[in-house]
Parts: structure tokens; C-alpha cells; sequence
């Protein structure tokens, strides 16, 4: 749908926002967006005007792209400090927001002057991964597994670790029960169905998953779960981190994606004759998932802190390898729930973290899989052991964000995905965050990243 398209729909709607939004007592509304930074970006406007907005947009400097994670401005051409792109909110991502009465938000898209998607603009980018699905009579289903911290915060703005409990106890659940449920709650309110609610290894770690939907809901759902769980964090008095790794002497943190691929109404991941129930286009997808995981990680796991995280024996995949309920794996294949078999079987990307842009990885992960499809890939055979205790394990994935930026400029299909604009920027803004952070001691490492995200 075009943004003028989606303009013409919000004058049709039975209730219009701007009248919701006074009946709920909301006088500001954010236009939300995520860049390559991965960091949720908003502006805010007063809701008195939110009708014109919703269809002339909120203007933005190109240069905002331009911003890597130490909001460090770097000189990239194409996102100078001269011009602008439209922030054009998406009607159906409209949610007062629960933890901050009086106010909504909005996800947009950046579009340009012209009224086309801007080159940078990630959610259009995965618009454009999910339209070549549907050209083909596919769909996919997809949802984010989110890890992050609760922790205390520090008189710098930063955040301190929690005392730890034992993992999945009813203890860990009862120390943070008040906050986790009224994340719970926050969530299902701007209609987010939560699933699993889980204390997870670390101090004060928490996971949320949400259930499966199309690929831009599932992104956009990405977002919505970081905003509200910090959100709710504040209110109650802690600070939520959903660095990669936040303290280095715990666990990481993951932002897994699972995804399925769907053709009239049929799962088609799922062959009940085949091991663990895995169809041969299920198999083709992991092992293009695979062929291109070192570029995809540049995009799946973009930050410097990522590589604190994927090490062996953390659950993250270090190697590059799948396998059926393998947590050690970067690719694992999740076992089908009972008598829900055939819609249940699913591939988790477990190299993946929340420094990502979720529209970005998304997209990029659907080429990925995709591509191994189109040329009938074959995946090496899944390995029902952790591969760190092989005598000739698989190879190690990179671990480092030179080497997989490096992976990514290389990898013609994840460059033809992107687009020559695209690629060159992003590389451009990464490359700076791999350079500034080249020399720093690990500790520095982990607090530059401890509440960016």
C-alpha cells in the first residue's frame, strides 16, 4: 500500500485516530522509527493536530540515519544534514501506551518528498521481502524471542545488575512478579499477544514471546516489546537492558527469530515423514540460512557488543551448524507442539540480538532462506551434539563485527536484497562503530552498549 494509499484509509476508518485519541485523553503522540542503529528513534507531537499529521508526516533530517550508536555523526553523502524524509505512520500500529498516560505511539515509515520509500527505509525494505513472497503465492510467519535485564539504576544514567535467582523458578518469578506483569498487560493492551514469560540464567534476565504473525507485524511487534518493557521498568523503578551483553559476567542476551513459510493455508516447513517433521524446503531454507549467515550476521547481530555474546557454550551458536533442538546452534529447528504439528514447525535464527533492526534482519533472514529454496540447497547433517565438544567440530561463524561487515559487502545476494544505496550506507555507519570501539577494553565494550538498548 502506498502512503498515500494508507492516508485515503485512515479518512474511511469508523473511528478516526485524532477521535480515539480524545476519547482516551492522549495529548502526544510519537512517530516511532528504527534506524540502522537499531535504536527506536521518536518524535512527538501533540495530538491536536495528529489528523494533518497522519497525512503530511513529520519531517526528519537525512542526516538522523546518519547517527551511528554513540550518536556520533559520520559524514555518509547520501544522508547529509541538507533534506529531509517524512515520518508517514502506519494507521494499524496506533496504541495509546499504557505506562505513559496521556500519551500513544505511532511506527512510520520514512518516505521521501516524492512519496516513495527512502532508500534507508528498513520497514519498507521488509514490505518489499514480503511482497516477493506473495508474488511467488507465499507467505511467512515469524515472531522475535526477546531476552533483556532488569536491572538498578546508576547516578551516571546507566544500570547496575540485580541479585540473581535460580533460572525458570517460581522464585525468580515471584521477585519480579509485579513489573513482568504489568508488562504483560501493557503489551496485550495495545494488542501484542504475549505467550511466554520466562526468569531467565542471568540476574534478573527476563524473556518474552509473543505469537507468530506476518513478517511486518512481527518487526513492528519487536519494537513495541522493547518500548513497553523499559517503559514498565521505569515506572516500577528499575532500568531494562536489551544489550547483547550487558554484564560480562553473565549470559547474553538473544533476540531469536522463528520463522515458518506458508502456501494456501499450509505449513510448508512441515513433513510428518520426514526427521523431526522437517520438510526439503525446510531443509533448503536452513541451508540458506547458513550459505549466508557470516553477511547476515552483519545485520542480525550489528553491534560490537554482539560478539561478547556469541561465544560456545552460551546457547547463542558460535559455530555454523543447525540442528533439531539444538541450542548450541546458530539454526535450530524448535519441535512441533502436540496435535499442532503441522502449523507449529518452525526455524529459529538464534544469532540474532536486539541491537538489530527487526525489519532489517527479518528481511534479510527471508533472503537468506529464501535464496537456499531457489537453489535447492542441501544443509550439512544436524548435529545432535554441542559442537564446541567435537574433536573436528564445524566451522567457527565470525566473531567480530569487521569480519561478518566484511561477509556482508561480499555476499551478492544479501547485496542485491539491500540495494546498492542501502548497502553502502549501512556499511558505512557500521563500519565507524567497529572503528570506535577497535581498541577499547572489554568492559568499555559492554558499558557503552548497557543502555543504549
Amino acid at each position: 500500500m502506498t502512503p498515500q494509499a494508507e492516508c485515503d484509509r485512515i479518512a474511511r476508518m469508523p473511528e478516526s485516530l485524532p477521535t480515539r485519541a480524545e476519547q482516551a485523553g492522549t495529548s502526544i503522540v510519537r512517530f516511532l522509527f528504527c534506524d540502522y542503529s537499531g535504536i527506536v528513534h521518536a518524535k512527538a507531537i501533540a495530538a491536536s493536530i495528529l489528523e494533518r499529521k497522519l497525512r503530511e508526516g513529520v519531517g526528519s533530517t537525512l542526516a538522523q540515519t546518519a547517527l551511528n550508536v554513540r550518536d556520533e555523526l559520520i559524514d555518509i553523502p547520501e544522508m547529509p544534514p541538507v533534506g529531509e524524509v517524512r515520518l508517514v505512520p502506519d494507521p494499524d500500529t496506533y496504541s495509546e501506551l499504557p505506562w505513559a498516560p496521556g500519551a500513544a505511539s505511532v511506527i512510520c515509515d520514512l518516505i521521501q518528498q516524492d512519496r516513495q520509500p527512502w532508500f534507508a527505509c528498513a520497514r519498507s525494505f521488509l514490505k518489499r521481502r514480503a511482497a516477493a513472497l506473495g508474488e511467488r503465492g507465499l507467505s511467512a510467519l515469524a515472531t522475535f524471542e526477546l531476552e533483556y535485564y532488569l536491572g538498578r539504576p546508576t547516578e551516571d544514567g546507566g544500570i547496575a545488575a540485580l541479585p540473581r535467582r535460580p533460572v525458570y523458578s517460581s522464585i525468580g518469578l515471584d521477585e519480579h512478579h509485579p513489573v513482568m506483569l504489568e508488562t504483560v498487560r501493557a503489551l496485550e493492551a495495545q494488542g501484542v499477544p504475549v505467550e511466554g514469560i520466562l526468569n531467565e540464567y542471568g540476574a534478573a534476565q527476563q524473556e518474552l514471546s509473543t505469537a507468530p504473525a506476518d513478517p511486518l507485524r512481527a518487526a513492528d511487534t519487536q519494537i513495541t516489546l522493547r518500548d513497553t518493557a523499559r517503559g514498565v521498568a521505569l515506572a516500577h523503578g528499575f532500568r531494562a537492558s536489551f544489550a547483547p551483553k550487558p554484564f560480562l559476567d553473565q549470559i547474553g542476551s538473544g533476540a531469536h527469530l522463528h520463522l515458518s513459510l506458508w502456501q494456501d493455508g499450509r505449513n510448508l516447513f512441515h513433513d510428518p515423514s520426514a526427521e523431526g517433521s522437517l520438510s526439503r524446503q525446510g531443509r533448503w531454507f536452513v541451508a540458506g540460512l547458513l550459505e549466508h549467515l557470516p553477511g547476515l550476521m552483519a545485520i542480525t547481530c550489528p553491534s560490537v557488543n554482539s560478539y561478547q555474546r556469541l561465544q560456545p557454550d552460551s546457547w547463542s551458536g558460535a559455530f555454523r551448524c543447525w540442528g533439531f533442538d539444538n541450542r548450541e546452534a546458530p539454526v535450530r529447528v524448535a519441535s512441533p507442539y502436540w496435535d499442532r504439528e503441522a502449523g507449529t514447525v518452525n526455524i529459529e535464527l538464534k544469532a540474532v540480538d536486539s541491537s538489530c533492526n527487526p525489519h532489517l534482519a527479518l528481511g534479510a533472514a527471508l533472503a537468506a532462506g529464501m535464496d537456499g529454496i531457489d537453489r535447492e540447497l542441501q544443509p550439512p547433517q544436524p548435529l545432535a551434539v554441542n559442537p564446541a565438544k567435537l574433536a573436528d567440530p564445524p566451522p567457527s561463524l565470525p566473531l567480530g563485527l569487521p569480519e561478518v561487515l566484511e561477509a556482508l559487502a561480499a555476499d551478492p545476494v544479501l547485496a542485491e536484497a539491500m540495494g546498492p544505496q542501502m548497502l553502502s550506507t549501512y556499511l558505512a555507519l557500521k563500519r565507524s562503530e567497529a572503528a570506535r570501539y577497535a581498541a577499547a577494553e572489554p568492559e568499555e565494550i559492554a558499558a557503552g552498549y548497557r543502555y543504549t538498548f
